[in-house]
């Protein structure tokens, strides 16, 4: 399947400091007009000293997503981070962490800490993988180059999208670090096969298939934004109307788009015949009942991440944390667990290991690392998280990953 190349020219935009001083204003008064002339190339505009200061002061994620959202168009920040309806599950996800507690144990002996762990038989430095997320070059230039390169560094996982901006080979170029790759299940059988074909021969580790998004949610930022790709962008990975997104005239661009890539007749018979397609292992993404869980060991998946899409989809639906501990028990060891949705803080991946999880998921804090400083920023995202979960094991008596059980958490 041919592969295009984007036009980076279409990128470029005014230097950092021009959206530095008036931030608000700029992104807010005309949102349109920013989508077209400034979609987030003040990054690469200024690369030195200035850019950096700005996210190696943040102290922590959420100041790096104001930096992010100063740099940022409205229309492609609001896609980043919005969630579906009045966004209900966007803000449980978080919530759900603070009505969880730790209890620490004392005189353990953390003089070293070790966060390393592995997620399916794969060593990575810390139990916190890059999530699946879309159209990164919106927020840099180097998109998702920038943060395959960033997690090798950091020694993680990738999972690099189906609808990404760069294709699953040239992401595979750049990394120097293990990718999975996620799957969007097409109408088409034959686009599947390819895509599965495609990430095998490119060294793709895993296949994980998102099941969470029979029919797409409905996300009133976008429409309120009428969001659309910006010019010059279109999703590698495909060619002719599925490489591109449509400007509406009322409506998200996106949501059209992303009706010609979903399979709503997907079943569990639909596992099978990837599992018959590809010998790479099969995680499924989107799980949040138990009952569901134990029917993707039954279909043979190699593990199960309990999302809710990032709050994307069904609005009202249950915290991943909260789901959490009800996959654990239903899957009983026979599959890893692992999770995303709201995951901010070393805290949070504390927690969520206490409660079963063998690793996390962080998709918006990557894309905010992304949006200020690419691969340097996601660097310094990455980072930002495994010191603070350094600290946290430190400080709650768990100097490696095996001593976080269920004990640590306060029932």
């Amino acid at each position: 399947m041919a592969v295009r190349r984007s036009k980076p020219s279409a990128l470029r935009a005014r230097p950092a400091g021009a959206v530095r001083a008036k931030p608000a204003k700029a992104v807010r008064a005309k949102p349109a007009k920013a989508l077209r002339a400034t979609p987030a190339k003040a990054v690469r505009a200024t690369p030195g000293r200035d850019a950096a200061s700005e996210y190696e002061s943040c102290a922590c994620v959420t100041d790096l997503e104001e930096v992010a959202r100063a740099r940022l168009p409205r229309s492609v920040y609001d896609y980043y981070a919005g969630g579906a309806e009045d966004e209900q599950t966007l803000e449980a996800n978080r919530d759900a962490f603070r009505h969880v507690f730790l209890r620490p144990r004392a005189l353990v002996g953390v003089s070293a800490v070790d966060p390393s762990t592995s997620v399916l038989g794969v060593p990575v430095s810390m139990p916190v993988l890059i999530a699946p997320t879309a159209y990164q070059r919106m927020a840099h230039p180097d998109g998702e180059l920038a943060t395959a390169r960033a997690a090798g560094a950091a020694g993680t996982i990738m999972i690099v999208s189906t609808i990404a901006t760069c294709s699953l080979e040239e992401v595979a170029a750049a990394a120097t670090g293990p990718l999975w790759f996620q799957l969007y299940m097409a109408p088409e059988r034959e686009i599947c096969r390819d895509l599965l074909r495609r990430a095998e021969a490119a060294g793709y580790r895993a296949i994980c298939l998102t099941v969470d998004t029979p029919v797409l949610g409905r996300r009133e930022r976008d429409v309120r934004n009428r969001f659309s790709l910006p010019p010059g962008l279109t999703l590698r990975n495909f060619e002719g109307d599925r490489a591109t997104m449509p400007r509406t005239k009322a409506g998200s661009g996106f949501a059209v788009a992303a009706s010609r890539l979903i399979d709503s007749s997907l079943t569990w018979d639909s596992v099978a015949w990837i599992r018959s397609e590809t010998k790479l292992p099969i995680v499924v993404k989107g799980v949040i009942a138990a009952a569901d869980a134990d029917l993707a060991v039954q279909a043979g998946v190699s593990g199960i991440v309990v999302s809710n899409h990032g709050g994307r989809q069904l609005d009202g639906c249950e915290p991943t944390l909260r789901a959490l501990p009800h996959v654990v028990e239903a899957v009983a060891g026979r599959v890893e667990v692992l999770m995303d949705g709201g995951v901010r803080r070393g805290t949070d991946v504390l927690k969520a290991l206490g409660l079963g999880a063998r690793a996390v998921l962080v998709g918006r804090p990557v894309l905010w690392g992304l949006a200020a400083g690419g691969e340097q920023g996601v660097r310094f995202t990455l980072e930002m998280m495994r010191s603070e979960l350094v600290m946290a094991m430190g400080l709650s008596g768990c100097p490696t990953v095996g001593a976080i059980t269920r004990e640590l958490i306060a029932s």
